[in-house]
């Protein structure tokens, strides 16, 4: 096996969260360019067409399923169902998220909730869905921001609140099932991504200024590091962060 070869997913299984944004469309299509057939999942599965459409283009097999993952009843059942498709889950990405903005003393009890379920809670049942079928050489990957490790200049308290508290859970997560069942747990902290074509290497503003390396990046690059995470080139790393800011949190 060649170094190229250990970034293949040939023959593996992914189930990709919040399948229908722009970065979920670009992971899911990531994964798929590298071998894998993806399950592709959204709270509304109408959504999901023009991404699975996309990696059916690749050549891979792709399967939509509506859920909330928020809810671990609906992880449970969303594994379920992968595995009834598939025979098996080896790569999990958990990619729902939500952002707050606005003052800390003006978020409601439900704002503050709303973030928390959808970028904590639901990575942690969807994760432990996954963990009860998963085999040895699997890999789980969350993704959030780079607000996990510095501030950048907006308001955004339960973001980051959850952001933080993800990469603990991705250590702990980690430490436990990298031992006991051969999984692989960690986290992607982005930076500023360009979610329309036109505006790369354009004139940054506000807090994206402190970009190093002066642009916002692609989904394909957060897409990138994702596939290395997930197949046998990334066997050695767990628990870890690994930060794709363009430099961010240098400055």
């Amino acid at each position: 096996m060649t170094i190229l070869d250990k970034f293949r997913l040939d023959g593996k299984i992914a189930i990709v969260t919040d399948g229908a944004s722009v970065l979920g469309v670009a992971l899911g299509r990531g994964l798929a360019e590298a071998g894998a057939d993806v399950v592709l999942v959204a709270r509304h599965a109408d959504k999901l067409k023009n991404a699975a459409s996309m990696i059916r283009d690749t050549g891979r097999r792709a399967v939509t399923v509506e859920a909330d993952v928020s809810d671990p009843s609906q992880c449970s059942a969303l594994v379920e169902a992968a595995v009834n498709e598939f025979g098996k889950v080896d790569v999990l990405v958990n990619n729902a998220e939500l952002v707050d903005s606005g003052p800390a003393d003006g978020l409601t009890v439900e704002d503050f909730r709303s973030i928390i379920d959808s970028n904590l809670h639901s990575s942690y049942w969807a994760a432990q869905a996954c963990g009860r079928v998963m085999r040895a050489g699997s890999s789980i990957v969350n993704i959030t921001g780079v607000a996990a490790l510095t501030t950048l200049g907006v308001p955004r308290a339960a973001y980051s609140a959850s952001a933080a508290a993800l990469t603990g859970l991705t250590r702990d997560l980690a430490q436990q099932w990298g031992s006991r069942k051969g999984i692989r747990v960690n986290t992607i902290a982005q930076g500023f991504i360009d979610a329309g074509a036109g505006n790369i290497g354009g004139p940054i503003e506000g807090p994206s200024a402190r970009i190093v390396l002066g642009r916002r990046a692609t989904p394909d690059e957060i897409a990138s590091t994702l596939v290395w995470l997930a197949s046998e080139a990334g066997s050695y790393v767990t628990g870890q962060t690994i930060v794709v800011d363009g430099g961010v949190s240098l400055t």
